[in-house]
C-alpha cells in the first residue's frame, strides 16, 4: 500500500514538473513571438523600413514557424519529445540573440526566420508532453496551464519595451528572449521526464507487436482510422483563428499609435491583450474539462466576435485597453483549447505528427495575418475596418472547431468513464 502511494506521489510530482517546465518554455516562446511587435517602431526607425517591409519582418518569423512545427512534431514521434524540445529551445535562444546583431533588412529577415523555425518545432512537443502527462479528465486544463505562459511571456515583452526608453532599447527584449532559453536547456536535461506514453509506444514498436505502431506514416497519422474529417476541421479552425490572433499580436501597438495614443499607451494595450490571454488560456480550458465542450467552444467564439467588434469601435486609451483585454481573453484562450483538442485527436504513436501538422497549418495563418494587414495598412485601410472584417473568418473557424468537438466527444466521454480515470 505504501509502495502504491509512493508511486502515485512520484508520478504526480513528475506530472507537475513536466507542466511547470513546459510552462516556462511557453513563457519564453510568448516573449519572443511578441518581441518583434514590441520592437517594431524602433527597428523601423533605425533601419528606415517601410510599413510593408515591417509586415515582411513580422511574417519572416511566422514563416519559420510553419516548417518548424511540421518537422518538430514528426521528429517527436521518432526521437522523443524531450530531446527534440531541448534542441528547439537551444535553437530559438541562439537566433533570438542573433537578432540583436542584424545590420539591415535582409539579415533581420534571416534571424527572425531561423528563430521561428526553433519556436515552431517546440510547440508540438510542449502540447504532446502536457497532454500525455495529464489524466484524461484534466487534459484540457494541463495544456491550458502550459499555454498560458505564451501570453504572459508576451506581456513581459511589452513591459521590457516600456522600461527600455532609448533607441537602442529594442535589443533588450531579444537579449532576454535569447539568454532565457539557453539557461533552460540544462534544466530540461536534468528535470524533464520523457513522456511515459511515448516510452510505452516505443517499447511496443521495438517488440514489433503490430506493424501499425512500428512505422506509422504521415498519411496514416492524418487521414486513416476515421481521422480525415477531424484533421480537415482542425486545420480550418487553426488557420482562421491564428490569422486573427497574429494580426493583433503584431499590429496592435501600431494600431494604438495610429489612433493618436502614445507609445506607452500602446504598451499598456498589448500588455492587457496578453494578460487577458493568460487568464483565458487557463480559464477556458478548465471550463472545457468541467462543462459541455460544445457549449464552451461556442461561447468562446461568440466572445471572440464580440471582443473584435468592441475593439474596432474603441477610440480612447481605456476602451482600447479593455477591447485588447477581451480579445486576448477569448482569442488566446481559444487557441489553448484548440491545442488541447489536437492532442486528443491523435493516438500516442502519431500524436506528435498530427499535432505538428495542425500547428503548421495554423502557422500559415500566423504568416498571412501580419502580411495581409501590413499590405492593407500600406494601401490606407483603417485598423478598425481590418478588425471588424476579421469577424466572418472567426465564424468559419467556429464552425470547424465545433465539428472537431463532435468527433472527439464520444472518445473523451468513453475515456472518462473507464475505471481508474
Amino acid at each position: 500500500m505504501n509502495a502504491t502511494t509512493q508511486g502515485g506521489a512520484e508520478a504526480s510530482r513528475g506530472r507537475y514538473a513536466t507542466i511547470g517546465l513546459c510552462l516556462a518554455i511557453a513563457l519564453l516562446e510568448g516573449l519572443d513571438l511578441q518581441s518583434a511587435g514590441v520592437a517594431a517602431p524602433r527597428i523601423a526607425k533605425e533601419f528606415g523600413l517601410s510599413v510593408a517591409q515591417m509586415g515582411w519582418a513580422f511574417s519572416a518569423g511566422a514563416i519559420g514557424l510553419l516548417p518548424g512545427a511540421a518537422l518538430g512534431g514528426r521528429l517527436a514521434d521518432r526521437w522523443g519529445r524531450k530531446h527534440v524540445l531541448m534542441l528547439c529551445v537551444a535553437m530559438f535562444g541562439i537566433f533570438s540573440l542573433a537578432t540583436t546583431l542584424v545590420w539591415n533588412f535582409e539579415t533581420l529577415l534571416g534571424a527572425r526566420f531561423l528563430t521561428g523555425l526553433g519556436l515552431g518545432a517546440a510547440m508540438p512537443n510542449l502540447i504532446a508532453l502536457c497532454a500525455e502527462a495529464a489524466p484524461d479528465a484534466h487534459r484540457n486544463t494541463a495544456v491550458g496551464a502550459m499555454y498560458c505562459g505564451m501570453p504572459f511571456g508576451a506581456a513581459l515583452a511589452a513591459v521590457i519595451g516600456i522600461v527600455s526608453p532609448s533607441a537602442e532599447g529594442w535589443r533588450h527584449v531579444f537579449y532576454v528572449g535569447g539568454f532565457g532559453p539557453l539557461l533552460m536547456v540544462p534544466l530540461l536535461g536534468l528535470f524533464l521526464r520523457e513522456s511515459a506514453q511515448f516510452v510505452a509506444a516505443k517499447a511496443v514498436q521495438v517488440l514489433g507487436v503490430t506493424a501499425k505502431v512500428q512505422a506509422p506514416s504521415i498519411t496514416h497519422a492524418l487521414w486513416r482510422e476515421g481521422r480525415r474529417r477531424t484533421t480537415i476541421a482542425l486545420w480550418i479552425s487553426y488557420l482562421g483563428t491564428l490569422i486573427v490572433l497574429y494580426f493583433l499580436m503584431n499590429w496592435l501597438p501600431s494600431m494604438v499609435v495610429a489612433n493618436g495614443l502614445s507609445r506607452t499607451e500602446a504598451g499598456v494595450a498589448i500588455m492587457m491583450f496578453n494578460v487577458g490571454g493568460g487568464i483565458g488560456a487557463i480559464a477556458i480550458a478548465n471550463v472545457m474539462d468541467r462543462c459541455s465542450p460544445r457549449l464552451t467552444v461556442l461561447g468562446m467564439y461568440v466572445g471572440i466576435a464580440l471582443a473584435l467588434a468592441g475593439l474596432s469601435g474603441a477610440i480612447g486609451a481605456v476602451t482600447m485597453a479593455c477591447g485588447a483585454f477581451f480579445c486576448g481573453l477569448f482569442l488566446v484562450g481559444g487557441q489553448s483549447v484548440l491545442y488541447s483538442m489536437a492532442g486528443q485527436a491523435y493516438p500516442t504513436e502519431v500524436r506528435g505528427t498530427g499535432v505538428g501538422a495542425a500547428v503548421a497549418v495554423g502557422r500559415l495563418g500566423s504568416v498571412l495575418g501580419p502580411l495581409i494587414a501590413g499590405q492593407l495598412f500600406a494601401l490606407g485601410q483603417s485598423a478598425s475596418m481590418l478588425v471588424s472584417s476579421s469577424i466572418p473568418l472567426i465564424l468559419v473557424a467556429a464552425a470547424a472547431a465545433l465539428t472537431v468537438v463532435s468527433t472527439l466527444a464520444p472518445r473523451v466521454v468513453g475515456a472518462a468513464m473507464q475505471p481508474g480515470r
